[in-house]
This record gives structure tokens, C-alpha cells and sequence, in this order.
């Protein structure tokens, strides 16, 4: 009887990297969705404030006109 020994074999399992490449994509969609939440929320701040400064100049110009409304009727005051 003869005895045979084979070399030993290494065997390397490879992964794709799909795992990979999708967990990028989700961190980028998330980084993506979060700036444009971000964004809309600075927006709305804006527009906000663009709303509140155009109330008060429209309330300043009302008090100038009911203001020179009275000088017209009653010049003394």
C-alpha cells in the first residue's frame, strides 16, 4: 500500500462587495435626504421672517397714514 500526501490547499472565500456598495448608497441617501430637511427648515425660517418684517412695515405705514390723517383734521395736534 502506498501513501499519497497531497499538498495542503488553502482555499480563500471571496465576498462581493454589494454589502458594501448598498451601505454607501444608504448613507448617502441619508446624508442627502438630511441636507434638503435641513435646508427647507432654513427656508421656512426665512420666509418667516421675510413675512414678519413685511407685517410690521405695513403696520408702521397704517399708524403714518392714520397719523397724518388726524394733522389733516385736527392740524394742532
Amino acid at each position: 500500500m502506498v501513501d499519497k500526501y497531497d499538498a495542503p490547499h488553502v482555499v480563500v472565500e471571496r465576498r462581493g462587495g454589494a454589502g458594501m456598495l448598498i451601505g454607501l448608497a444608504v448613507l448617502l441617501l441619508v446624508a442627502v435626504v438630511a441636507y434638503f430637511l435641513i435646508t427647507q427648515s432654513r427656508n421656512d425660517t426665512r420666509r418667516t421672517d421675510a413675512v414678519t418684517s413685511a407685517a410690521e412695515q405695513v403696520g408702521d405705514s397704517a399708524k403714518k397714514a392714520g397719523d397724518a390723517v388726524e394733522r389733516s383734521i385736527d392740524p394742532a395736534k
